[in-house]
């Protein structure tokens, strides 16, 4: 009899412990189900960082899309961003460097209702950075571009992309711009560039209008430095206008620093072609990408619409285009260049007129 009482006294007990851990467990689920804390029985989402984390994978990868924006031809880059916003469904933003007085400008114009929905970094250009680097003449100061150099400092611009594509202002985009983006490139290029030789450009081009395809176009090949490189002369030449960079490639190459010494040495040898064809900012990419660089799909840069007035290019050629590209003295906001009713459907009104008023002083000077 004593051990039945025992084991019936043991037995209680083991039945008080068991419901004592019963109400104990209801009750921390209790608290831990009505916890708000991101420690509590939570989705993922709350944990923190966790909803960043979660967006970047359900979303398309971010595409950069460097332009600089001069105020006397900010239109031109309202144009080209509309045209490659509305032709995309990626997630692009636009990385619009430009100088101190035109941010406000061009901060109102990009409230505009056909581009409120874009996204985009206005990044602020500091001349400065060029100082012993370009030689500038006093007689011509009001002609020298700084923002023509932006993209020389790509990774300084856009800090945390692996990629990014550059465009001038005076281009329009009438397909997909991740198409340009996926772009492959060799393994040890920065860069892809579409090569004068190859383009469908090339084979149109106007004798005696300034184009000429090869490097001894853009450097002297009478001075010792360049003589030196072992460049050959007849190398086709690259438009840098339009081009892709592997920013991480860029960086380890030290591309920037590369660019920088080219442009000072020049300041003190005088390196580039006397009779040079195109911009001052070509040479020394030539220089440093010579045998180094992709190439990009011809017609995601068919240029030289703005050689001349008149239409190099057919019409059936200019819809299939994927960018057009008005390098050259005749801007499509000047009216008179060819195709610029194709620019037009793309251009935003400039909501403080400014710039509609450079537009008729372009047209003026054109119809000279």
């Amino acid at each position: 009899s004593v051990n039945i009482s025992i084991l019936i006294v043991a037995v209680i007990i083991f039945l008080l412990v068991i419901h004592h851990n019963f109400l104990s467990l209801s009750d921390f689920l209790r608290r831990e189900l009505s916890d708000p804390s991101p420690l509590g029985l939570q989705p993922i989402d709350f944990f923190p960082a966790a909803p960043q984390r979660l967006i970047d994978e359900r979303s398309d990868k971010e595409i950069s899309v460097v332009i600089a924006a001069s105020d006397e031809r900010l239109g031109g880059a309202i144009a080209a961003m509309n045209s490659i916003y509305q032709h995309t469904r990626s997630n692009v933003v636009f990385h619009i460097v430009t100088l101190n007085d035109t941010v406000d400008h061009l901060s109102m114009w990009l409230r505009s209702p056909p581009l409120k929905n874009m996204r985009y970094r206005i990044l602020e250009f500091d001349p400065r950075v060029l100082e012993g680097k370009v030689q500038v003449d006093p007689q011509k100061a009001d002609t020298f571009k700084p923002l023509t150099f932006a993209r020389f400092y790509l990774p300084t611009l856009v800090p945390h992309a692996e990629k990014a594509i550059y465009v001038d202002d005076d281009v329009i985009v009438q397909d997909d711009i991740v198409e340009l983006y996926n772009t492959p490139l060799k393994p040890g290029h920065a860069a892809a560039f579409s090569d004068d030789c190859d383009s469908t450009s090339s084979k149109v081009a106007v004798r005696g209008a300034g184009n000429q395809y090869n490097y001894i176009g853009f450097l002297d090949y009478k001075k010792e430095t360049i003589r030196k490189l072992a460049m050959k002369a007849n190398t086709c030449s690259f438009n840098p206008g339009v081009f892709v960079a592997n920013l991480t490639e860029w960086k380890l190459q030290n591309i920037t620093k590369q660019l920088e010494k080219w442009m000072a040495l020049n300041v003190v040898e005088e390196l580039y072609s006397k009779t040079l064809a195109g911009s001052i900012t070509t040479p020394p990419l030539l220089i440093v990408f010579y045998k180094q660089h992709s190439s990009i799909d011809p017609m995601w840069n068919v240029r030289h619409l703005g050689s001349s007035a008149g239409k190099r290019y057919s019409p059936q050629f200019v819809k299939a285009a994927k960018l057009l590209h008005w390098n050259g003295h005749f801007k499509p906001w000047g009216r008179t260049a060819s195709y610029a009713e194709v620019w037009e459907r793309w251009y935003v009104p400039d909501p403080t007129g400014k710039f509609n008023l450079i537009r008729r002083h372009s047209e003026a000077y054109e119809a000279k």
